[in-house]
C-alpha cells in the first residue's frame, strides 16, 4: 500500500522535482545581461550597468562555482566595467572645474 491511493507510479514526478516556469530561464537572463552591458557602453550606464549584473548574476545561478554559460559570465564583466566607468564618470562631472574630458 503505498499511502491512500496516491501511488507512485501514476504520478513519476513529485511536486518538488518540477521547475517553476513562471520566470525567464537562464540563457535568456545571460542574453539580456550582455545586451543591458553593451548598450550601456553607449548611453544610460549607472541604469544598465547594475541591470546586467544581477542579469549575469542571476543567469548564473547565484554561485560562483561550476560550469556557467559565456552570455551570463560576459553580462557580469560587462556589467561591472560599465557601472565602474559610469560611476567614475559621475565623481568626474561632480567635481568643479574637472572633467574626463
Amino acid at each position: 500500500m503505498a499511502g491512500f491511493g496516491q501511488g507512485t507510479r501514476r504520478y513519476p514526478r513529485s511536486h518538488g522535482r518540477i521547475r517553476s516556469r513562471s520566470g525567464p530561464d537562464r540563457a535568456t537572463l545571460g542574453i539580456i545581461g550582455v545586451i543591458c552591458a553593451v548598450a550601456g557602453f553607449f548611453t544610460l550606464g549607472i541604469i544598465l550597468g547594475p541591470v546586467a549584473l544581477v542579469c549575469g548574476w542571476l543567469a548564473m545561478g547565484r554561485t560562483w562555482t561550476g560550469t556557467h554559460s559565456l552570455p551570463a559570465l560576459t553580462a557580469v564583466v560587462l556589467g561591472a566595467i560599465d557601472t565602474l566607468l559610469a560611476v567614475i564618470w559621475l565623481a568626474g562631472a561632480a567635481t568643479p572645474g574637472t572633467g574626463l574630458l
